[in-house]
C-alpha cells in the first residue's frame, strides 16, 4: 500500500515502459472487478486529432455554469499530473490520488498474472478516474477525452450521452494509419448505437468514414458547417466573437477568451452538445454564454507575456502548426517572429518545420527530458532557414532568446505539449 503521493505517482509512471497496448479487454476486466463504475454516471466522449482539450474545457465550463458537478479526464497534463482527473476544473487531491491508486494497484498486480497481461499507464489512470468519479467524489456527469485514436482507446468502454470528434489530422500515423480515411476509421470507433455524434471534420474522405459508421450505428450526425453554422466571426483583443446557428436556435455574439478562429469551432461543438443536453440538465442560454466566456485551457495560443510578447502554443502535429502559422500572420503581421521548437521523435516533423520556416526570422531547436523527445540536432536538419540553431539546454535557449528580443519582435515557444508543460512554470519564474 502506498502512503505517500510520490510513491503512488512513481508506480503509475513506471508503467510507461509498457507503451501502448491497443484493446479493451484489460479495461473490461478491471471494470468488472470494480463493479463497473463507468456505468454509474452519465458521460460525454470527445475524440479527434486537435481541439479535444479545448472542447472539453468549453463544455465543462458551460455545464458547471448550469450548476453541475463535472468530472473531466484529459491528457496530457500541462503543469501538474493531477490535472488529468479533475472536478469543475480542480485537480484531484494528492490524498485522493493515493487512495485510488491503492484500489487499482492490487487489480493491476492480479491482471498481470492473467493472459491479458499488465495494464498500461493510460489504462491504470483511466480506471482510476472511473472509480474516482463514481465512488470517491461522485459527479453529475463526466467528460472523457480520448487518449489515442478511439476504437481501441481505454476510454472507449463508456456509452456516452453525446460523442464528439473534433478534427482529423495526420498524427500518430505509425499507430493509426497514414491516410485521413484510416485515422477517421479509428476515431469513428467511439460512435455508439443511437448516440448523437458531433464533428468538425473538414476532409470529405474522413467525414464519409464517420458518416458511414454513424449510419451503421443509427447515430444522428451533427456536422459543423452542415447541420450547425458559425456566423459573423470577429477577433477581439483578448479572444474571439461569433454567432452560432445551432440545430435548435440562433445565438448571437458569443465570446470566448481563447485566441484563434479554430477555437470558435471547438466552442461551437461544445455549444451544440450543450443544446442537445439542455433539457436533461436545465442548461440555459445564459449558462452557455457565461460558460464560454470563463473557459480557459493553457498552452493553446496563450499569450503569457505582452511585454515582451511571448506566446505558448502546443502545436504538436502538422495541422496544429498550420493553425499556429495562420494565427501568427493574422494577429501579428507586423511583428518579427523568433521561435523555439521541440518535438517528440516519433512525429513526422519535416512539414511542420517547413511551415514554421515560412513565418520565422529565427528558430532555435531544443530537446527536453522525455523518453521520446527528438534531439535538437535532429530537428535542426529539417530547417532551411538561414537563421537557425540547435541548443541542448532549452532553459538557456529561452533566456538567450528573451535577451535578444527587440521591441518589434515576439517569441513563440511551440511543439510538444509535454515540452510546454515544463516551459510554462519556468517562464512564470523569469518574467
Amino acid at each position: 500500500m502506498f502512503q505517500f503521493y510520490e510513491e503512488a505517482l512513481n508506480w503509475i509512471h513506471s508503467r510507461l515502459r509498457l507503451g501502448v497496448k491497443p484493446g479493451l479487454k484489460r479495461m473490461e476486466w478491471m471494470m468488472d472487478k470494480l463493479d463497473h463504475p463507468e456505468k454509474k454516471m452519465p458521460t460525454i466522449h470527445i475524440g479527434g486529432t486537435n481541439g479535444k482539450g479545448s472542447t472539453v474545457t468549453y463544455l465543462r465550463s458551460i455545464l458547471q455554469e448550469a450548476g453541475l458537478k463535472v468530472g473531466t479526464f484529459t491528457s496530457p497534463y500541462f503543469e501538474h499530473f493531477n490535472e488529468r482527473i479533475s472536478i469543475n476544473g480542480h485537480s484531484i487531491s494528492e490524498e485522493d490520488l493515493v487512495k485510488i491508486t491503492n484500489v487499482i494497484k492490487p487489480l493491476s498486480d492480479e491482471l498481470e498474472q492473467t493472459e491479458l497481461g499488465s495494464p498500461t499507464e493510460f489504462e491504470v489512470i483511466t480506471a482510476m478516474s472511473f472509480y474516482y468519479f463514481a465512488e470517491v467524489a461522485p459527479v453529475d456527469l463526466a467528460i472523457y477525452e480520448v487518449g489515442l485514436g478511439g476504437r481501441f482507446d481505454s476510454t472507449n468502454i463508456i456509452t456516452p450521452q453525446v460523442s464528439i470528434i473534433t478534427s482529423i489530422g495526420l498524427d500518430h500515423i505509425n499507430i493509426l494509419g497514414n491516410s485521413y480515411e484510416q485515422i477517421a476509421f479509428e476515431k469513428a470507433g467511439i460512435i455508439k448505437p443511437h448516440i448523437p455524434i458531433l464533428t468538425a471534420v473538414k476532409q470529405e474522405e474522413a467525414f464519409n468514414v464517420i458518416k458511414e459508421k454513424a449510419v451503421q450505428m443509427d447515430a444522428a450526425i451533427h456536422r459543423l458547417g452542415e447541420h450547425f453554422f458559425i456566423d459573423n466571426h470577429a477577433s477581439l483583443d483578448k479572444g474571439e466573437q461569433f454567432s452560432l446557428q445551432t440545430s435548435k436556435s440562433y445565438l448571437e455574439n458569443l465570446e470566448i477568451r481563447m485566441l484563434g478562429r479554430h477555437q470558435t469551432e471547438n466552442a461551437a461543438l461544445a455549444v451544440e452538445a450543450a443544446i442537445l443536453l439542455a433539457a436533461s440538465y436545465n442548461i440555459t442560454e445564459e449558462d452557455i454564454r457565461q460558460g464560454l466566456k470563463k473557459a480557459y485551457w493553457p498552452g493553446r495560443f496563450e499569450i503569457v507575456s505582452s511585454a515582451p510578447l511571448i506566446v505558448l502554443d502546443g502545436a504538436h502535429n502538422e495541422e496544429g502548426i498550420e493553425t499556429l502559422v495562420v494565427e501568427l500572420k493574422r494577429r501579428f503581421p507586423e511583428r518579427k517572429k523568433r521561435l523555439i521548437f521541440a518535438a517528440l521523435g516519433d512525429k513526422k516533423v519535416d512539414n511542420m518545420i517547413k511551415k514554421l520556416d515560412s513565418v520565422s526570422q529565427m528558430i532555435t531547436f531544443v530537446s527536453f527530458d522525455f523518453p521520446r523527445a527528438a534531439s535538437a540536432e535532429e530537428l535542426y536538419q529539417f530547417s532551411s532557414l538561414v537563421h537557425k540553431r540547435a541548443e541542448g539546454d532549452w532553459q538557456k535557449a529561452i533566456i538567450e532568446e528573451l535577451h535578444a528580443l527587440q521591441s518589434n519582435e515576439m517569441l513563440i515557444i511551440t511543439g510538444s505539449l509535454y515540452f510546454l508543460s515544463e516551459v510554462k512554470p519556468f517562464i512564470n519564474t523569469i518574467i
